[in-house]
Protein backbone atom coordinates (compact mmCIF):
# COMPACT_ATOMS: atom_id res chain seq x y z
CA UNK A 1 0.00 0.00 0.00
CA UNK A 2 2.94 1.97 -0.32
CA UNK A 3 1.75 6.01 -0.99
CA UNK A 4 5.24 7.11 -0.63
CA UNK A 5 7.32 6.19 -4.11
CA UNK A 6 4.57 5.89 -6.80
CA UNK A 7 4.78 7.10 -10.15
CA UNK A 8 2.59 10.45 -11.39
CA UNK A 9 0.76 8.71 -14.23
CA UNK A 10 -1.92 11.71 -14.07
CA UNK A 11 -0.94 15.29 -13.83
CA UNK A 12 -2.29 17.34 -10.93
CA UNK A 13 -4.44 19.63 -13.25
CA UNK A 14 -5.63 22.97 -13.11
CA UNK A 15 -9.05 21.17 -14.37
CA UNK A 16 -10.05 20.15 -10.96
CA UNK A 17 -12.68 21.40 -9.01
CA UNK A 18 -11.56 24.22 -6.24
CA UNK A 19 -13.29 26.62 -4.06
CA UNK A 20 -11.87 29.97 -3.39
CA UNK A 21 -10.33 30.88 -0.02
CA UNK A 22 -8.47 33.37 2.05
CA UNK A 23 -5.15 32.10 3.46
CA UNK A 24 -3.23 33.85 6.41
CA UNK A 25 0.38 34.39 5.54
CA UNK A 26 3.04 35.71 7.20
CA UNK A 27 4.35 39.18 6.39
CA UNK A 28 8.39 39.00 5.56
CA UNK A 29 10.39 41.01 8.96
CA UNK A 30 13.46 41.49 9.37
CA UNK A 31 13.35 39.70 12.97
CA UNK A 32 12.79 36.65 13.87
CA UNK A 33 8.84 35.91 14.23
CA UNK A 34 7.95 34.69 17.57
CA UNK A 35 5.05 32.82 19.02
CA UNK A 36 4.19 31.92 22.19
CA UNK A 37 1.50 28.95 23.18
CA UNK A 38 0.00 30.79 26.60
CA UNK A 39 -0.60 34.26 27.50
CA UNK A 40 3.03 35.92 28.16
CA UNK A 41 4.20 38.26 30.96
CA UNK A 42 2.79 41.52 30.62
CA UNK A 43 3.80 43.77 27.86
CA UNK A 44 5.35 40.75 26.12
CA UNK A 45 2.75 40.82 23.03
CA UNK A 46 1.53 36.79 22.27
CA UNK A 47 3.53 37.31 18.63
CA UNK A 48 5.78 40.12 17.11
CA UNK A 49 4.52 38.67 13.54
CA UNK A 50 1.97 40.15 10.82
CA UNK A 51 -0.01 38.07 8.67
CA UNK A 52 -1.65 38.67 5.53
CA UNK A 53 -4.37 36.93 3.68
CA UNK A 54 -4.15 36.16 0.13
CA UNK A 55 -7.78 34.74 -1.90
CA UNK A 56 -6.28 31.80 -3.54
CA UNK A 57 -8.14 28.27 -5.45
CA UNK A 58 -7.95 25.54 -3.19
CA UNK A 59 -8.35 22.08 -5.13
CA UNK A 60 -9.97 19.26 -4.75
CA UNK A 61 -7.22 16.39 -4.52
CA UNK A 62 -9.98 13.35 -4.27
CA UNK A 63 -10.15 12.45 -7.84
CA UNK A 64 -5.65 12.42 -8.00
CA UNK A 65 -5.46 10.98 -4.41
CA UNK A 66 -3.50 8.00 -6.02
CA UNK A 67 -1.19 10.22 -7.81
CA UNK A 68 0.23 11.97 -5.24
CA UNK A 69 3.07 10.90 -2.44
CA UNK A 70 4.50 12.38 0.21
CA UNK A 71 8.18 12.54 -1.31
CA UNK A 72 7.00 14.46 -3.66
CA UNK A 73 4.44 16.71 -2.76
CA UNK A 74 4.65 16.11 0.38
CA UNK A 75 1.09 14.67 1.65
CA UNK A 76 -0.67 11.58 0.74
CA UNK A 77 -4.26 10.48 1.59
CA UNK A 78 -5.81 6.54 2.01
CA UNK A 79 -8.98 4.95 3.44
CA UNK A 80 -8.35 3.72 6.43
CA UNK A 81 -10.98 1.98 9.46
CA UNK A 82 -9.90 2.98 12.86
CA UNK A 83 -11.89 0.93 15.90
CA UNK A 84 -11.89 3.66 18.21
CA UNK A 85 -15.10 4.52 19.45
CA UNK A 86 -14.05 7.87 21.33
CA UNK A 87 -10.86 9.91 20.33
CA UNK A 88 -11.31 12.28 23.23
CA UNK A 89 -10.54 9.25 25.44
CA UNK A 90 -6.74 9.54 25.54
CA UNK A 91 -6.30 6.30 27.15
CA UNK A 92 -8.25 4.20 24.34
CA UNK A 93 -6.64 7.16 21.32
CA UNK A 94 -3.44 5.49 23.26
CA UNK A 95 -4.32 1.94 23.76
CA UNK A 96 -5.63 1.59 20.07
CA UNK A 97 -5.23 4.60 17.84
CA UNK A 98 -1.68 4.45 18.47
CA UNK A 99 -0.78 0.96 16.89
CA UNK A 100 -2.83 1.45 14.41
CA UNK A 101 -1.81 4.37 13.00
CA UNK A 102 1.73 2.91 13.54
CA UNK A 103 1.17 -0.07 11.56
CA UNK A 104 -0.32 2.24 8.58
CA UNK A 105 2.77 4.49 8.67
CA UNK A 106 5.06 1.74 7.69
CA UNK A 107 2.41 0.27 4.88
CA UNK A 108 2.32 3.66 3.88
CA UNK A 109 6.28 4.92 4.08
CA UNK A 110 7.81 1.43 4.09
CA UNK A 111 8.97 2.34 7.71
CA UNK A 112 10.85 -0.20 9.61
CA UNK A 113 10.72 1.79 13.09
CA UNK A 114 7.88 4.14 13.63
CA UNK A 115 7.21 6.15 17.14
CA UNK A 116 4.18 8.70 17.90
CA UNK A 117 5.29 11.34 20.09
CA UNK A 118 1.92 13.11 20.25
CA UNK A 119 -1.34 14.09 19.28
CA UNK A 120 -3.37 17.48 19.15
CA UNK A 121 -7.44 17.41 19.23
CA UNK A 122 -9.18 20.04 17.48
CA UNK A 123 -12.96 21.53 18.20
CA UNK A 124 -13.61 24.74 18.31
CA UNK A 125 -16.83 24.31 20.32
CA UNK A 126 -14.70 22.47 23.12
CA UNK A 127 -11.83 24.43 23.13
CA UNK A 128 -11.45 26.25 26.42
CA UNK A 129 -7.40 27.28 26.65
CA UNK A 130 -5.95 26.45 30.26
CA UNK A 131 -8.27 24.69 31.11
CA UNK A 132 -8.44 21.39 28.61
CA UNK A 133 -6.10 19.99 25.63
CA UNK A 134 -8.30 20.49 22.73
CA UNK A 135 -7.74 23.39 20.40
CA UNK A 136 -9.30 25.38 18.34
CA UNK A 137 -8.01 24.54 13.89
CA UNK A 138 -4.93 26.79 13.05
CA UNK A 139 -5.69 29.35 10.29
CA UNK A 140 -2.11 30.57 9.52
CA UNK A 141 -0.39 28.46 6.64
CA UNK A 142 2.79 26.47 8.69
CA UNK A 143 4.75 23.87 9.00
CA UNK A 144 5.17 21.76 12.16
CA UNK A 145 9.30 21.76 12.30
CA UNK A 146 12.24 23.77 10.85
CA UNK A 147 15.34 21.88 9.31
CA UNK A 148 16.80 22.62 12.95
CA UNK A 149 14.39 21.88 15.42
CA UNK A 150 13.44 18.42 13.42
CA UNK A 151 16.47 16.88 15.34
CA UNK A 152 15.93 18.91 18.26
CA UNK A 153 12.29 17.17 18.97
CA UNK A 154 13.82 13.77 17.91
CA UNK A 155 16.24 14.15 20.21
CA UNK A 156 14.00 15.02 23.27
CA UNK A 157 11.04 12.35 22.79
CA UNK A 158 13.90 9.72 22.22
CA UNK A 159 15.11 10.46 25.19
CA UNK A 160 12.15 10.59 27.29
CA UNK A 161 11.44 7.42 26.23
CA UNK A 162 14.52 5.86 27.08
CA UNK A 163 15.85 4.87 23.66
CA UNK A 164 19.36 3.75 23.05
CA UNK A 165 22.05 5.25 20.76
CA UNK A 166 19.86 8.16 19.65
CA UNK A 167 22.76 9.58 17.91
CA UNK A 168 23.23 6.63 15.54
CA UNK A 169 19.38 6.06 14.88
CA UNK A 170 19.14 10.05 13.88
CA UNK A 171 21.98 9.14 11.18
CA UNK A 172 19.78 6.93 9.49
CA UNK A 173 16.63 8.60 7.46
CA UNK A 174 13.95 9.63 9.19
CA UNK A 175 11.22 12.22 8.67
CA UNK A 176 8.26 13.72 10.66
CA UNK A 177 4.66 13.19 9.65
CA UNK A 178 1.27 14.19 10.75
CA UNK A 179 -1.00 11.85 10.59
CA UNK A 180 -4.38 14.15 10.31
CA UNK A 181 -7.91 12.55 10.73
CA UNK A 182 -11.20 13.65 11.08
CA UNK A 183 -13.23 12.10 14.46
CA UNK A 184 -17.02 12.46 14.51
CA UNK A 185 -19.03 13.90 11.65
CA UNK A 186 -17.53 14.54 7.86
CA UNK A 187 -16.00 17.51 7.91
CA UNK A 188 -17.57 20.85 6.99
CA UNK A 189 -16.23 23.85 8.69
CA UNK A 190 -13.04 24.37 8.92
CA UNK A 191 -10.83 22.14 6.47
CA UNK A 192 -7.48 21.33 6.23
CA UNK A 193 -5.76 22.62 2.91
CA UNK A 194 -1.91 21.41 1.99
CA UNK A 195 0.52 22.89 -0.23
CA UNK A 196 1.96 21.22 -3.11
CA UNK A 197 5.53 20.98 -1.42
CA UNK A 198 6.69 21.61 -5.21
CA UNK A 199 5.84 24.74 -5.40
CA UNK A 200 7.29 26.13 -2.28
CA UNK A 201 10.24 28.25 -2.84
CA UNK A 202 13.38 27.77 -0.35
CA UNK A 203 12.64 31.61 0.57
CA UNK A 204 8.93 31.62 1.33
CA UNK A 205 9.80 29.26 4.77
CA UNK A 206 10.53 31.34 7.74
CA UNK A 207 11.82 29.57 11.16
CA UNK A 208 10.48 31.34 14.19
CA UNK A 209 10.15 30.78 17.63
CA UNK A 210 7.13 28.66 19.45
CA UNK A 211 7.43 29.77 23.65
CA UNK A 212 6.10 27.08 25.36
CA UNK A 213 5.64 27.27 29.43
CA UNK A 214 9.62 25.04 29.63
CA UNK A 215 10.94 24.98 26.21
CA UNK A 216 11.11 26.99 22.79
CA UNK A 217 10.66 25.06 19.75
CA UNK A 218 10.87 26.46 16.24
CA UNK A 219 8.48 26.16 13.47
CA UNK A 220 8.26 27.59 9.68
CA UNK A 221 5.76 30.31 8.78
CA UNK A 222 5.05 30.75 5.15
CA UNK A 223 5.47 33.79 3.12
CA UNK A 224 3.38 34.32 0.27
CA UNK A 225 4.10 32.77 -3.52
CA UNK A 226 1.52 33.12 -6.65
CA UNK A 227 3.36 29.95 -7.35
CA UNK A 228 2.07 28.07 -4.41
CA UNK A 229 -0.49 25.36 -5.71
CA UNK A 230 -3.03 24.23 -2.36
CA UNK A 231 -5.29 21.19 -2.18
CA UNK A 232 -8.19 19.85 0.27
CA UNK A 233 -9.92 16.59 0.68
CA UNK A 234 -13.38 17.66 0.57
CA UNK A 235 -15.78 16.20 3.60
CA UNK A 236 -13.19 14.01 5.46
CA UNK A 237 -14.50 11.72 7.48
CA UNK A 238 -13.35 9.64 10.52
CA UNK A 239 -12.52 6.65 7.78
CA UNK A 240 -10.06 8.14 5.84
CA UNK A 241 -6.42 9.70 6.84
CA UNK A 242 -4.40 12.37 5.37
CA UNK A 243 -0.47 12.24 5.87
CA UNK A 244 1.29 15.44 5.86
CA UNK A 245 5.45 15.77 5.63
CA UNK A 246 6.70 18.17 8.37
CA UNK A 247 10.40 17.08 8.42
CA UNK A 248 13.19 15.01 6.49
CA UNK A 249 16.18 14.41 7.30
CA UNK A 250 17.10 13.27 3.87
CA UNK A 251 18.71 16.08 1.61
CA UNK A 252 18.77 14.00 -1.27
CA UNK A 253 15.61 15.58 -3.29
CA UNK A 254 12.76 14.22 -1.57
CA UNK A 255 9.97 16.45 -0.41
CA UNK A 256 11.17 17.74 3.24
CA UNK A 257 8.59 20.53 4.38
CA UNK A 258 4.75 20.65 3.22
CA UNK A 259 3.13 23.77 4.67
CA UNK A 260 -0.63 23.23 5.99
CA UNK A 261 -3.11 25.73 7.19
CA UNK A 262 -7.16 25.13 8.33
CA UNK A 263 -9.47 27.62 6.09
CA UNK A 264 -12.83 28.97 6.31
CA UNK A 265 -14.70 27.25 3.35
CA UNK A 266 -17.13 29.35 1.49
CA UNK A 267 -19.34 26.40 0.03
CA UNK A 268 -19.62 25.28 4.13
CA UNK A 269 -22.73 25.37 5.43
CA UNK A 270 -24.07 28.28 7.91
CA UNK A 271 -24.99 25.72 11.08
CA UNK A 272 -21.99 23.27 9.61
CA UNK A 273 -20.83 21.64 13.33
CA UNK A 274 -17.35 22.53 14.52
CA UNK A 275 -14.53 20.67 12.69
CA UNK A 276 -13.72 17.77 14.98
CA UNK A 277 -10.32 16.54 14.22
CA UNK A 278 -7.08 14.49 15.64
CA UNK A 279 -3.36 14.65 14.37
CA UNK A 280 -0.68 12.50 15.30
CA UNK A 281 2.48 13.70 15.09
CA UNK A 282 5.52 10.56 14.69
CA UNK A 283 8.79 10.03 13.58
CA UNK A 284 9.05 7.78 10.64
CA UNK A 285 12.62 5.77 10.16
CA UNK A 286 13.50 4.12 7.04
CA UNK A 287 15.77 1.19 6.33
CA UNK A 288 19.16 1.76 6.51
Amino acid sequence: MSLNNQVLDKPISAELPYVEANLSYLIPMAEKPVNYTYEPPLGIPRTNATYQTHKLPIYNARSISDNISLDREGFAFTGHNTNVRNFYDEDEVGRVYYPEAEQLLKEVTGATKVVIFDHTLRNAGQSKPGENNIKEPALRVHNDFTAKSGYTRAHLELAARGIDDIDTLLKQRFAIINVWRAIAQPIQESPLAVCDAQSIAPTDIVAGDLVYRDRVGEIYGVTYNSKHKWFYFPQMHRDEALFIKCFDSAEDGHTRFAAHTAFEDPTSPANAPPRESIELRTFVFYPA
